[in-house]
């Protein structure tokens, strides 16, 4: 008989996102949106006898979720705290066509920012990055990754090709 190793099931870090009612709308968008995604569990206010939730009876206190085979518990602990962008979700994506379509997914209902930021509808921030940006400002000469980085920071939505044309521009 195997034995099962507790690291494969549980994974060691998990993003747990407090929202203000809205835990399950979320986890519900997110897995809409990302491949290989789903919710895999959902957990109930009971009335606790000794220090009441607050919450009613049967409404969601936390909801389980998996997107890309990342997991994720969001809460439903009230309006005590907010997201900021001092925390981001980056999804990396191979081409400009990925880059659109998380774009404008993530960024219904939400907020665009600048150089690949947005928040979504419920206040995460994300940043939508294409993965040849770790490339272009990887480069050896200097020049190129100063244009690379002068064309990011006047975008909103990243845009691939004109990435890679800042670092083949001739100054």
């Amino acid at each position: 008989m195997n034995r099962i190793d507790p690291d494969q099931i549980v994974q060691k870090i998990t993003p747990f996102l407090w929202f203000d009612g809205q835990a399950e709308a979320a986890a519900k968008f997110y897995t809409s949106i990302f491949k290989q995604s789903r919710i895999l569990n959902i957990a109930r206010y009971g009335k606790a006898p000794e220090k009441p939730s607050g919450k009613p009876k049967g409404s969601v206190m936390t909801v389980a979720f998996e997107l890309a085979g990342q997991k994720f518990i969001a809460l439903n602990g009230g309006p005590h705290f907010k997201f900021t962008e001092a925390i981001s979700f980056v999804v990396s994506c191979r081409t400009q066509r990925e880059v659109d379509y998380f774009w404008k997914k993530l960024s219904a209902g939400g907020k665009a920012v600048q150089c690949g930021w947005l928040k979504d509808r419920y206040g995460v921030s994300w940043q939508i990055v294409p993965t040849v940006l770790g490339e272009l400002l990887g480069e050896e000469d200097a020049a190129k990754r100063e244009r690379v980085m002068q064309a990011l920071l006047k975008m909103v939505k990243l845009d691939i090709q004109k990435l890679k044309q800042a670092s083949r521009a001739k100054t």
